[in-house]
């Protein structure tokens, strides 16, 4: 299915300021945390920023549900009875509980694979690949390759046929030709993307916006089992828990952090310059009450547990999107 993207670059790229995150000990400034977020919607169209909306970052883990695609396309989630818990574990970075373990091994279990073909390393607080925050998403590469007859032991390679039909697909979105995408290894193994923060938002967009059916059965499932996506405690997990199947959230590593409301077509993405996972997580929070995505008492829940860190310590946000 070919999706409209609409993008392109052009002055709605222009600067404006970024959002600055605030450490304060009591009444004193420790730290501060530059941050930038654009709001897209899936014609590619920038409604709202603060900083750059051509900031690049590497997508990182926020690129998971779209790792998935080939899951569904190929028929191996029906095969394996991936189930919506199958697809959530695919795409979570998960806290390694025995949960989550189990639901890996069964993608693997499914598809007649042993948990030694997971590439993804063994935490060094852990006995198996299955604990790793990434297994799901390998546990769904290896089943898909199953399916598709393709090699197990290179799914990981640049040039392996899964990765290049992930490029396929995130091209399709973003209306670019595949080979345009700049991919390098991410810490478990696999590749991730260099992208800009609009064409990130982009993504997202079309993962809420319902008109895609598996990026809606994507977002349907981490909706319905976020504790699966993340953790108990975690961002995502809290966020997704008191939206009312509402808000699709999923972040990665080095202050990347992404939000989508269903139905609407807009995405949000989010980008800390020094990498800083709270400064994320105090700008999202901060951008859910500017466009009213979530009820008041449920941000109210979330900021006493993500901005409040410590006996006398705080975190605030100074900025706002512009249109």
């Amino acid at each position: 299915m070919t999706l409209s993207s609409g993008y392109g670059r052009s002055s709605r790229n222009s600067s404006c300021p970024a959002f600055e995150v605030v450490l304060k000990r009591g009444s004193s400034v420790e730290s501060i945390h530059r941050v930038h977020a654009v709001v897209c919607d899936a014609k590619g169209r920038i409604l709202m920023k603060a900083g750059r909306a051509d900031h690049e970052t590497f997508v990182r883990s926020a690129l998971k549900p779209f790792q998935a695609l080939p899951a569904l396309s190929s028929g191996a989630s029906g095969s394996y009875d991936f189930g919506d818990r199958g697809l959530a574990i695919s795409c979570s970075s998960h806290a390694g509980t025995a949960e989550h373990a189990r639901e890996a091994f069964r993608l693997l279990w499914n598809a007649q694979l042993e948990p030694d073909a997971l590439h993804c390393p063994i935490p060094t607080w852990g006995h198996s690949p299955l604990e790793h925050n990434c297994s799901g998403k390998h546990a769904a590469f290896l089943a898909t390759s199953r399916k598709m007859g393709w090699p197990l032991e290179s799914y990981l390679q640049g040039d392996h046929p899964l990765q290049q039909e992930i490029n396929r697909r995130v091209g399709e979105i973003l209306g670019l030709p595949p080979q345009e995408l700049v991919a390098e290894r991410d810490d478990c193994g696999a590749p991730t993307l260099l992208l800009q923060l609009s064409q990130i938002a982009l993504l997202y967009a079309h993962l809420g916006a319902s008109t895609h059916a598996e990026l809606e059965q994507i977002s349907r499932a981490m909706l319905a089992h976020p504790k699966l996506v993340a953790g108990e405690g975690r961002f995502d997990t809290e966020l997704m828990s008191r939206s009312h199947q509402q808000v699709i959230s999923k972040g990665g590593a080095e202050g990347v952090q992404c939000l989508s409301r269903t139905g609407d077509g807009l995405g949000v993405a989010i980008k800390v310059e020094d990498g800083s996972r709270r400064a994320k997580q105090a700008v999202a929070l901060h951008l859910l009450r500017q466009l009213d995505w979530i009820t008041q008492g449920s941000l109210d829940e979330l900021e006493d547990k993500m901005l409040i860190i410590g006996p006398g310590l705080r975190l605030e946000v100074k900025g706002e999107l512009r249109a």
